[in-house]
Parts: C-alpha cells; sequence; structure tokens
C-alpha cells in the first residue's frame, strides 16, 4: 500500500473518531490540523490491529474499519488528556 493512500485511509478514519467523539482536541487548523488528524487514524488502525491480534490470536489480523475507528477514539482521548 503506498504512503498517499495510508494517509487518505488515516485521514478518513481520524475525521470519523473525531466526529464520533464529542469535545474539542487542541489540534492546529490547516495543514499541520490535517496531518495530526491523519496520523490519529493510523495509529488508530495499528492499535486496532494489535487488538484484533489479540484477541483472536491470528498473526495475519489486518484491523477493519470499525476497530481502526475505536482505536483512533481511544488515541483522540489519551491526547485531549497529554494536551
Amino acid at each position: 500500500m503506498s504512503i498517499i493512500w495510508q494517509l487518505f485511509v488515516g485521514l478518513i478514519i481520524g475525521v470519523l473518531a473525531r466526529l464520533l467523539l464529542p469535545g474539542k482536541e487542541a489540534i492546529s487548523s490547516g495543514v499541520i490540523g490535517w496531518l495530526v488528524t491523519a496520523g490519529i487514524g493510523m495509529g488508530g488502525s495499528f492499535i486496532g490491529t494489535m487488538v484484533g491480534r489479540a484477541i483472536w490470536k491470528d498473526d495475519k489480523y489486518n484491523a477493519g474499519w470499525i476497530l481502526s475507528i475505536l482505536g483512533a477514539m481511544g488515541l483522540l482521548v489519551l491526547f485531549r488528556y497529554i494536551f
């Protein structure tokens, strides 16, 4: 998967997580804000994959949309506590 595709899917997951989680984050506006949102989405996919592999004990498991969004929401909560 190319880096552009990963950024695009991460951005979609990050935006969905920000829409589903009420409240305001200390994420700046502009290009940096979009990149932080995409990074949170990609991190959420990584966390969702790790959780899925731990639950189903399958090394080839890849997170779907739901676990990716839940992972991104967890990262957003952590982001709010840090900043």
